[in-house]
């Protein structure tokens, strides 16, 4: 943490001539310490408008109580750090003080100059962690601003950013749906910084990394001795995103045992650790996510029925990167300054021959591989201009040996429908209009299959 260089501006209260001149001396030794020295409480509470950091304040004044001027210099601003000095050992009085906001009660005697100059460096490390804490989390909400975190204003985009705006609102239960790569986590992290839990944790959880058997105890957490390993108490997911937001990714890709127990907690808005018998409820926002059909896999019996709607809440459809159209520019240049400023590199812009390559891609991974094609043209750049060779594209080519395979017609038309819907996050109504085909084929096709 950088330490604070503007001046701490500090108050003296003290009546005792000898003491208000030691005092003085001793907090103007620090040339980034500016002083002002009052005789009386009333002078003090008269310039609050100064805005001091730090006061050390005698108890016994001639015109009030070092604690009525306490209260009233709290009243005016809580975060001043006062320091009351008195003649007397008193502990009830220096107990009572304490309670009331001081941050210290030092009693006059020989080692009152060491113990004043420890309480003064405590409060002035305390006010810099405060401002380093405030100024992180202004950072964080600049950051998570809909328009600096989700960056796109293609028209499939402008339904996204209305449906994020109205859950940062509330704290209904948030559904993302979308192909792999299209920033499900992004858009979960936007929402919960630009809502009221801004200030609690946000917990991401990829459901579909965690193994089978660690499911349950990551999740609601363990008690010592519930199971073999399990050394000391553990609190789970729920638990540490209390106050905030927990981001259940790939929530298709739970058990059904453990459907069942996430049901349960989500009905009773309450956890049971592993190991225990104690209910803990928990206050926590859920946002999930997916890349797969939930209510196909309802249908298919893969999925609760009852957990589903339990889960839908407000749903946010994201759309694959093929169709933001010149989003894709946008999202090019911004990974493109980014890593140019994490690696210290020169400023480099895209040509036009580079935009166009670009914008004629299909990006079967997303966003995501948006950003690694661009990392990877920074670096292949001679100049400070990225040109058409520096875009590689190495997705995995999934219509290799396409018309290898001995298929039928119908085959090779059913395997063509589905690369289309695996390609555009299976939107049928999309789907059917890229192929000029009829919605019903497409459904035919998928009921066909089940059987």
């Amino acid at each position: 943490m950088a330490p604070n260089t503007e001046s701490t501006r500090i108050f003296v209260v003290e009546d005792d001539p000898i003491y208000q001149r030691m005092i003085k001396y001793l907090m103007e030794l620090n040339p980034d310490h500016e002083v002002h020295v009052f005789a009386t409480g009333q002078e003090c509470l008269q310039h609050l408008d100064k805005k001091p950091s730090i006061i050390s304040l005698d108890y016994s004044l001639p015109d009030m109580t070092g604690e009525e001027v306490l209260r009233k210099i709290k009243a005016s601003n809580q975060d001043i750090g006062v320091i009351i000095l008195s003649g007397q050992q008193d502990i009830s009085t220096a107990v009572q003080l304490l309670k009331n906001g001081a941050f210290d009660y030092i009693t006059k005697d020989n080692e009152t100059k060491d113990r004043l100059l420890n309480a003064i460096g405590h409060i002035k490390n305390q006010n810099d962690l405060q401002e380093e804490v405030s100024k992180l989390r202004d950072e964080l909400e600049i950051k998570y601003e809909f328009g600096n975190s989700v960056i796109g204003n293609s028209t499939v985009m402008q339904p996204v950013f209305k449906m994020m705006g109205k859950a940062a609102q509330s704290n209904i239960t948030v559904s993302l749906y979308g192909a792999t790569g299209t920033g499900k986590e992004v858009i979960a992290k936007s929402v919960h910084f630009n809502s009221p839990r801004q200030k609690g944790p946000f917990i991401p959880v990829n459901m579909g990394a965690i193994p089978r058997e660690l499911v349950e105890s990551e999740l609601f957490g363990h008690e010592k001795g519930a199971f073999t390993g399990a050394m000391a108490r553990k609190k789970g997911y729920f638990e540490l995103a209390n106050s905030g937001t927990l981001f259940l990714d790939e929530v298709a890709e739970m058990e059904p045992n453990t459907q069942t127990k996430l049901l349960r907690a989500l009905q009773e808005r309450e956890i049971v650790r592993v190991g225990g018998e104690k209910a803990i409820p928990f206050d926590t926002r859920i946002i999930i996510a997916t890349h797969k059909d939930l209510a196909e896999e309802v249908r298919k019996g893969r999925f609760r029925e009852d957990l589903y709607y339990r889960l839908l809440g407000l749903n946010i459809k994201l759309p694959p990167l093929c169709q933001r159209g010149n989003d894709i520019l946008l999202l090019a240049q911004s990974f493109l300054d980014k890593f140019i400023q994490q690696n210290k590199m020169s400023q480099q812009s895209i040509s036009k021959e580079a935009k166009s390559k670009l914008l004629a891609y299909s990006y079967p991974g997303n966003v995501r591989e948006l950003k690694a094609i661009m990392e990877l043209a920074a670096v292949l750049s001679n100049g400070n201009r990225i040109q058409e060779e520096d875009i590689q594209f190495n997705s995995v080519k999934r219509e290799a040996g396409f018309l290898t395979q001995e298929l039928t017609l119908e085959g090779y038309k059913n395997l063509i429908i589905k690369s289309f819907l695996e390609k555009y996050a299976d939107d049928v109504m999309l789907v059917a209009q890229k192929l000029d085909i009829g919605k019903s084929t497409i459904y035919r096709m998928l009921k066909e299959e089940k059987h």
